[in-house]
């Protein structure tokens, strides 16, 4: 399947929107920090045998406009509502992939009469603030310096990423550059490390369990597990795990299907399986 690549304007900025067709109930796609629309080109068309499927490149992100301005949660939040209203989409699914899953999860406390599900996958768990100091998060989160990279240097050492070196394909390669400005052979960040930062900071501030009572939808927790490399991950691991937990014990309709043996990025790593978690969540919801 080949997506339809359209525009819409909101909230004074131009938004990209990939729409993958479909007849069922509307679901939205998000993506997260750093990435697009994009991530979801393996696990869209098999949701779009069923349902109304969109994929929304958020501010700063993909096509759509990258402005200098806040990248709050009240902010982006704001863009997905009117966007939602402006492709008349009534009571949407909402699947978000990690900062995607936040803003999923943002914006259903604040609509709950709004939102049929919502899935969130590696995202909307962990309370990073009640772990880490600001200081040790920004340091774990502050992106490696890519721009003025050559191409080939930047393919060569992404197709070398743990979980994709066996599954490489022209069409990954396609949607890995798809998320950087590519200027005279070279590689350049769409969204700057300042504005990156922004969104660090929000995610940073955030505390999902706060936004938990406020949920009245059912929830599915996609965890992604994997043997940790090292002590870093290993620790990280763990505040996930003990996200996930307080997530099952303090949603109202919540249900846990980790992806096993597989790294953060779930649509790329593991489509199929993910797609299919996806449905048959949403077609068995109460």
């Amino acid at each position: 399947m080949t997506p339809k690549s359209e525009f819409l304007e909101a909230r004074g900025l131009r938004f990209r929107y990939l729409d993958w067709g479909g007849e069922g109930e509307p679901l939205v796609l998000l993506h997260g920090l750093a990435s697009s629309s994009r991530i979801w080109d393996f696990v869209a068309p098999a949701l779009a045998r069923r349902f109304r499927v969109v994929a929304i490149d958020q501010r700063g992100h993909g096509l759509s406009d990258s402005p200098d301005s806040d990248y709050t949660f009240e902010e982006v939040g704001s863009d997905l509502a009117v966007l939602l209203r402006a492709l008349e989409f009534e009571r949407p699914a909402l699947v978000g992939h990690s900062w995607g899953a936040s803003v999923a999860l943002y914006h259903a406390a604040g609509h709950p009469e709004n939102v049929q599900a919502l899935v969130l996958v590696d995202g909307g768990m962990t309370d990073i603030a009640a772990s880490l100091s600001w200081e040790a998060a920004a340091r774990l989160m502050t992106p490696p310096p890519i721009d003025g990279v050559d191409v080939d240097t930047f393919v060569g050492f992404a197709r070398n990423w743990p979980h994709v070196r066996d599954t490489w394909s022209p069409q990954l390669q396609e949607m890995i550059l798809s998320n950087f400005l590519i200027e005279d052979g070279k590689v350049y960040r769409r969204l700057p490390v300042e504005n990156h930062m922004k969104v660090v900071r929000a995610i940073y501030d955030l505390q999902p369990a706060s936004l938990y009572p406020e949920i009245r939808c059912p929830v599915l927790l996609v965890p992604a597990i994997s043997e940790p490399a090292n002590d870093r991950e290993r620790v990280w691991q763990a505040y996930q795990k003990q996200g996930a937990e307080n997530a099952l014990r303090l949603l109202p309709d919540a249900r846990l299907n980790p992806m096993r043996d597989t790294g953060h990025d779930i649509p790329i790593q593991r489509p199929q399986e993910l797609a299919a978690v996806i449905r048959s969540f949403l077609e068995g919801r109460a």
